[in-house]
């Protein structure tokens, strides 16, 4: 299994880094349609639709990139300010009432849609600015990530939510929000982009609740699976599970980037 999951690991990345510096936009922007594809076929396998339906709601995700790529001056912006809506209100009431995702339930297939296709659209917009901003962005779910994970096993106490995610811990959200405000300090220096002191605050408070959202969605897929009786959205990667697996984190925080990479232009 540890084989297995480093190999993955390192196709993931060389994959990632391939297509982020050395693919141009439209080429980057198929490679993460192909992500969404994969995530939506595993979206509709979590809500238990058989297999024809799987497939025709990857597509119906599929069709609805291709069509705002064609309309992104108007179309990226609202989706963007949809799924931030979601992530910031109705994601935690989810996780607070523990709704279910039913089969052929039309709210399932539009809640896929707003996790899957903004995402879609947030690498995109984040690509064509800078493949450094998408790499950055990526980097801050993956430091949070990595540092909740440590933090909670050595000094995890208190459980976040039990019901949802037995090992995630208090403890292990403080250190995912001392990790990412040293991350956007290094980060920051290292693009010559250090805010003016008098923006610390809100830079800090900007990237604590970037943490918090990445947290939520990390949460909210861990609920989906739960529900739906799986230790792992799919087995597509070996190792590693499914690719919401992989990307749950980065469907709620993407957009949330993308809505202030245009509001600091």
């Amino acid at each position: 299994m540890l084989k297995a999951r480093v190999i993955t690991a390192l196709f993931l990345v060389a994959g990632l880094l391939g297509v982020l510096f050395l693919a141009p936009a439209s080429v980057a922007a198929v490679a993460f349609g192909v992500i969404a594809a994969l995530a939506a076929w595993e979206w509709a396998g979590l809500m238990k639709i058989d297999s024809a339906g799987r497939v025709l709601y990857a597509g119906v995700v599929v069709v609805s990139c291709v069509g705002t790529w064609d309309h992104m001056a108007g179309a990226f912006v609202p989706m963007w300010g949809a799924a931030a809506a979601f992530w910031l209100v109705v994601a935690p009431l989810w996780l607070w009432r523990r709704w279910p995702l039913v089969a052929n339930d039309l709210g399932g297939y539009a809640v896929g849609w707003i996790v899957i296709v903004p995402t879609w659209a947030a690498m995109v917009a984040l690509h064509a600015h800078s493949p450094w901003l998408l790499l950055a962005a990526m980097a801050l779910v993956w430091v949070a990530d990595i540092a909740a994970y440590f933090t909670g096993r050595a000094f995890g106490r208190r459980k976040l939510a039990p019901a949802i995610s037995p090992g995630k811990t208090w403890e292990g959200v403080g250190g995912a929000v001392v990790a990412v405000l040293l991350y956007g300090v290094v980060a920051a220096a290292l693009a010559g982009r250090l805010p003016s002191p008098g923006l610390w605050i809100p830079a800090a408070i900007a990237l604590m609740l970037l943490t918090a959202v990445s947290i939520v969605g990390d949460l909210f897929e861990s609920l989906m699976k739960r529900q739906a009786d799986v230790k792992d959205s799919s087995q597509l990667l070996p190792g590693h599970g499914g690719v919401l697996d992989r990307i749950d984190s980065l469907t709620a925080t993407l957009p949330l980037v993308a809505l202030a990479m245009l509001w600091t232009e």
